[in-house]
């Protein structure tokens, strides 16, 4: 791996994990649990369209990964997982198309996170019941893909380095 690629890599995972940090102290404004604006996956999508699917993949999961380990427990990790793996694979898939914008992938990306959080907690407290916040945590998803990838749209177009 070139060392302009693993530099990228490296401050992708960081701003990552600081945007995370950060979108963690903001106090929410919706009394709706499980909803966020999702600032890491600005890092994501962006190493999704500067670099690789691979790479998006390692962002995302380290990120993921570090935070569960550093800031939360594994019922955190578990829902972090759970919407990031899924979240991934339908990004991937949507941009390999070369069909739909990076406001379309974050936007789709951004909702199945969601649901792939709700599945993860139906499992684990054993209820299908929370498929009732599956319409909320659907619009939620959909306005903060938007500014995500609106965001990362401006950063991949700025940022002239090829890696």
């Amino acid at each position: 791996m070139k060392a302009s690629k693993l530099t990228l890599l490296a401050l992708s995972v960081s701003l990552a994990m600081i945007l995370s940090f950060i979108e963690s102290q903001i106090p929410t404004f919706v009394p709706i649990p499980g909803v966020k604006v999702g600032l890491a996956n600005i890092a994501v999508v962006f190493a999704l369209y500067k670099m690789d699917w691979k790479n998006a993949a390692i962002v995302s999961l380290v990120r993921v990964l570090l935070i569960g380990i550093l800031f939360g427990n594994a019922v955190s990790l578990a829902y972090s997982a759970a919407g990031a793996v899924l979240s991934l694979i339908f990004m991937i898939v949507l941009k390999k198309t070369d069909l739909f914008s990076h406001i379309a992938v974050s936007v789709v990306g951004g909702v199945v996170h969601n649901l792939g959080q709700i599945g993860m907690a139906c499992i684990l407290m054993g209820t299908d019941i929370l498929r009732y916040y599956a319409p909320f945590l659907v619009l939620s998803g959909t306005i903060a893909g938007i500014v995500i990838g609106i965001i990362a749209a401006i950063l991949v177009k700025r940022i002239n380095i090829k890696a």
